[in-house]
């Protein structure tokens, strides 16, 4: 018989700022002037909303006879005009509603048991796998579903005394369910690709995934103070965490960096709230985007609301530059704020070394994808508004406590504001591909940037396109 996984519970930049205040990263790509936006939306759960059922045939009234003549022009000036519909707003994937939090006081020690019993199945032969293209559901019946419960059972997903049984029953799919949920996956309780992709994952490399992991964590050192409201980031899941009395009250789904340019890891405190940032365009974007775009189209700043600035901060007109050279890397480019900019209409201030930060975004599409790295290190939050109104709790504004409705109103003015927190909240970005919750739970997520194949050393600094924040000073490009 297999060890248990589930332990014993509670043991264990990309941007420049601009004057002052709004922050930019070099995170979206410029190929393309964004599209309009929709109307800000109210805050919504980060589950994607059912489609809405089609209205009944039976409640459909017949059409009259349409009146004509005098009639006709009488009845066409009483009605009043049909109300445009509202625009459906973009989906939001699905993401674990755990209230238990990623990242805790005990997650070392849970984390580094987890690591034992792992190392142990790897070395007693690991476990089954399933044949490649395998789909599994309710009513399945086989030896491969009798394989499916053994694969299960080996991490006590599946009680052990339930492994013989041919039939897909509602246990079976529950099992599978605890599966994808440890693993970030939606939680269909049938077997799929991409769940069968996970459950064939050897047991040698989940331990190096949880070894590498708690390693990660020693070398961190961390001092975040669990007890005070805090921000999870962990940038394998691509969500960030809303921490309140050691339970998670909101899990926002995000966009995180792409494995060329990733989010580091950080731990320091969200001081600010940039309303209607402007964007300064990183000197990296000016060589990759900015420049070979001009020489396609040279209105091609114009369509995307970017001025060129000299030293002096004086509007430059672009005709006057040779964009046969690379001569705009030696100018500020600055896009205005509005619905196309970068930033979109909030950026979340949190100082550090690696001038990153979170922030709203134009490309709201993106949130709708299971794989949201994206980015150039910066992390784009859905349903900022929300979490802007959580993290000013406490931080009084024109009349009275923030809330969503001062928010968008203040938004909606167009005006950049800049808003200081009363009290800092805690922020740690992590990169936990395997890890053990208070609850003694393992849960995996996909090695996205490489860091833990072996020989990879875990803390290297991030090649990021960083230039400095509102709150620290300039850092170099590293070459």
């Amino acid at each position: 018989m297999r060890p248990s996984l589930i332990l014993a519970a509670g043991l264990l930049s990309c941007a420049n700022v601009l004057n002052a205040a709004a922050a930019p990263p070099a995170e979206s790509s410029l190929a393309q002037p964004a599209p309009p936006q929709p109307p800000p939306r109210p805050p919504v759960s980060s589950r994607v909303a059912p489609d809405a059922p089609e209205p009944s045939t039976a409640a459909k009234a017949v059409p009259a006879t349409p009146p004509s003549g005098a009639a006709a022009v009488s009845a066409a000036v009483a009605q009043p005009a049909a109300a445009k519909p509202l625009p459906v707003p973009p989906p939001i994937a699905t993401v674990s509603q755990d209230p238990r939090p990623t990242l805790d006081a005990n997650t070392f020690i849970n984390t580094m048991r987890a690591a034992s019993i792992y190392k142990g199945i790897a070395e007693a032969g690991g476990w089954p796998t399933l044949p490649d293209g395998t789909v599994l559901k309710l009513g399945d019946k086989g030896p491969l579903v009798i394989l499916l419960r053994q694969r299960l059972a080996a991490e006590g997903d599946l009680p052990s005394d339930m492994t013989g049984d041919p039939v897909f029953d509602a246990g079976l799919a529950a099992a599978v369910k605890r599966f994808q949920a440890r693993h970030g996956l939606p939680e269909s309780g049938a077997m799929r690709s991409r769940t069968l992709a996970a459950l064939n994952v050897p047991a040698a490399t989940r331990h190096r995934q949880i070894s590498a992991s708690a390693q990660r964590l020693m070398l961190a050192g961390s001092k975040l103070p669990f007890g005070e409201r805090h921000v999870i980031v962990n940038i394998p899941s691509a969500t960030v965490e809303a921490v309140e009395n050691g339970q998670v009250v909101r899990r926002y789904v995000a966009v995180v960096g792409k494995a060329d340019r990733p989010s580091p890891v950080v731990e320091t405190r969200i001081t600010a709230i940039n309303l209607n940032p402007t964007w300064t365009v990183p000197v990296s974007l000016i060589r990759k985007d900015i420049i070979p775009q001009m020489r396609k189209d040279p209105e091609y700043l114009a369509k995307m609301k970017i001025r060129i600035l000299d030293g002096k901060g004086q509007e430059v007109d672009p005709r006057t530059l040779d964009w046969a050279t690379e001569s705009a890397v030696n100018y500020t480019l600055r896009q205005d704020p509005g619905a196309g900019n970068s930033l979109g209409e909030m950026r979340i201030d949190m100082p550090n070394k690696h001038a990153v930060y979170l922030h709203d975004t134009p490309k709201k599409r993106l949130f709708a994808e299971t794989a949201r790295f994206h980015s150039s290190g910066c992390v784009r939050v859905a349903d900022v508004r929300d979490f802007a109104e959580w993290l000013l709790r406490g931080t009084n504004g024109p009349d009275g406590s923030w809330t969503g409705a001062g928010i968008e109103a203040a938004t909606a003015t167009g005006a950049r504001q800049d808003i200081r927190l009363e009290k800092p909240v805690p922020v740690a970005w992590v990169y936990l591909t395997g890890y053990a919750t208070a609850d003694g739970v393992v849960h995996f997520r996909d090695d996205v940037y490489g860091l833990d194949a072996p020989k990879t050393d875990p803390m290297s600094d991030p090649d990021l396109d960083v230039p400095a924040t509102s709150s620290i000073g300039t850092k170099r490009q590293k070459t």
